[in-house]
């Protein structure tokens, strides 16, 4: 099964209409994202045409498919314009090579999390792969704020490959496998 992956949209129009079009061109079963979707946060600068609403209506668009956690910066005044739930702190998936992934915002650690896991997440804006002690840590970067000179950033999942591409072009920047 194939899954898009993606965090941090902060409430950038521009950078949530070309995430909209990699979804199109992508076509994942599912869409999971990580929080942070409409609010661009007190440290964060206005991201580029920033619009909440402008963002709510493009991701409501996708609400069949979408699977979201709550990020730091998602509160409950977001829930009156988005058509789907964003209250879970995470999500736990089963992954085909009999893993399990956990998807969360990135702001806390699910109590959940056990040896062997993949934990997906996003909040710190850097793509990131990372073989850990207790799991295989996996940032998919941000939509729109990225930090420490990342490209701007989306992950694909299918079956066990993790490929990280750029918003604005779709091309892949790094890969790896679980």
């Amino acid at each position: 099964m194939k899954f898009l992956i993606a965090s941090d949209i902060h409430g950038s129009a521009y950078y949530c209409r070309l995430l909209a079009e990699r979804v199109k061109e992508e076509d994942p079963a599912k869409i999971i994202l990580l929080g942070d979707l409409l609010y661009h946060g007190a440290r964060n600068p206005l991201p580029r045409e920033y619009s909440t609403l402008g963002c709510a209506e493009l991701l409501n668009g996708m609400k069949d498919r979408l699977l979201c956690v709550r990020g730091n910066c998602d509160s409950e005044v977001d829930t009156l314009v988005l058509e789907f739930p964003i209250g879970a702190a995470y999500c736990i998936l089963p992954l085909e090579n009999g893993r399990t992934a956990v998807f969360t915002h990135g702001h806390e650690l699910p109590a959940c999390l056990k040896k062997g896991d993949v934990l997906f997440n996003g909040h710190f804006h850097v793509p990131a792969f990372e073989e850990r002690e207790n799991c295989t840590y996996v940032n998919c970067g941000s939509v729109s704020i990225p930090k420490e000179n990342s490209p701007h950033s989306y992950l694909v999942l299918e079956g066990t490959s993790l490929i990280w591409k750029e918003v604005e072009t779709g091309e892949a920047f790094l890969r790896a496998e679980l």
